[in-house]
């Protein structure tokens, strides 16, 4: 697109390099870009887009990648910002693509610029864990939901998101802890206090019937996992400022991803060593199958003397 568009705002921070701009800053943002001017063509320059890295969810690549721009490049002014379609395709699988809506106008005596970011699709952010998002059950939609917000710097927006997640599917976080709690073989009584508080009506009561019996290897640099998203999501939400509403939800986010993480490791453990397990006594059984009886025992009824 070339329209002259009005002025998004002016760049709010110290220049970064275009790449750094597609790969990590967040949608209505605007940036000073070290490097928006990729060729000339007489009196007309051009924004040449620069390889990035970017995940890639595709199934020959789920991991990051480098991508390249798939697009025509737009021309600049210097007279206004103007609206430009970036599309980017996976230089690897050559299949996924992502495209970036931007505003860009280019300075008058160097090769730097402005750069605005109207969005992108698939949305900004690293992808969400699998795991993460099965934690979080029915409600995963409203989890996403806050992941956009998150995503956009909208703190108050992901809190309230991360707070209906979990206190809506506390049972279900609950009961997963209790299933670890019981294949790491802790005491039934424990395990059924665990399951006790899992059906408990009040979300921090809940939390307190649970915490006390949560196994050591659950624990987040020692913290209770319980206790930390307990206290960050006593915090009221409409007394605090957006960037501490943001900071509270993404704590909760890295707090309910390393305890899914956990738990997913640990019973993933605990099959493979009870795997293990089976194939080494199956072998033992095997072998000393073979072996017959031992020496020296007596092979028949007569043989005494």
């Amino acid at each position: 697109m070339s329209a002259t568009i009005l002025s998004p705002g002016s760049p709010n921070e110290d220049e970064v390099s275009f790449a750094e701009f597609l790969e990590s800053c967040p949608p209505n943002q605007t940036r000073g870009i070290s490097n928006i001017v990729g060729s000339h063509q007489g009196t007309t320059r051009y924004c040449i887009g620069p390889e990035i890295q970017l995940h890639c969810p595709n199934e020959k690549c789920n991991g990051v990648r480098v991508f390249r721009p798939a697009s025509t490049p737009p021309f600049l002014s210097v007279e206004g910002l103007r609206n430009s379609y970036f599309i980017y395709r996976c230089s690897n699988c050559q299949v996924f693509t992502k495209t970036f809506s931007l505003a860009l106008q280019e300075n008058n005596h160097n090769d730097g610029g402005t750069a605005y970011k109207y969005g992108e699709s698939p949305p900004f952010g690293p992808p969400t864990p699998a795991r993460l998002i099965s934690l979080a059950g029915p409600d995963r939609d409203a989890f996403l939901k806050g992941r956009r917000c998150e995503n956009q710097g909208l703190g108050i927006g992901a809190f309230i998101y991360y707070r209906r997640v979990v206190e809506n599917q506390k049972a279900r976080i609950i009961t997963r802890i209790a299933d670890v709690a019981e294949r790491l073989q802790t005491s039934p009584s424990d395990v059924q206090k665990l399951r006790a508080a899992a059906t408990e009506d009040q979300f921090a009561k809940a939390m307190e019937m649970a915490k006390p019996y949560i196994p050591q290897s659950l624990l987040i640099d020692g913290h209770n996992p319980l206790g930390l998203l307990h206290s960050a999501l006593s915090d009221g939400v409409h007394a605090q400022a957006d960037e501490h509403c943001l900071a509270l939800a993404t704590s909760i986010r890295v707090v309910l991803a390393e305890l899914s993480d956990r738990m997913t490791q640990l019973l993933k453990d605990e099959a493979e060593l009870k795997h293990a397990l089976s194939i080494i006594l199956k072998n033992d059984a095997a072998s000393k199958s073979e072996e017959g009886p031992p020496k020296g025992s007596t092979s028949s009824a007569g043989g005494g003397l």
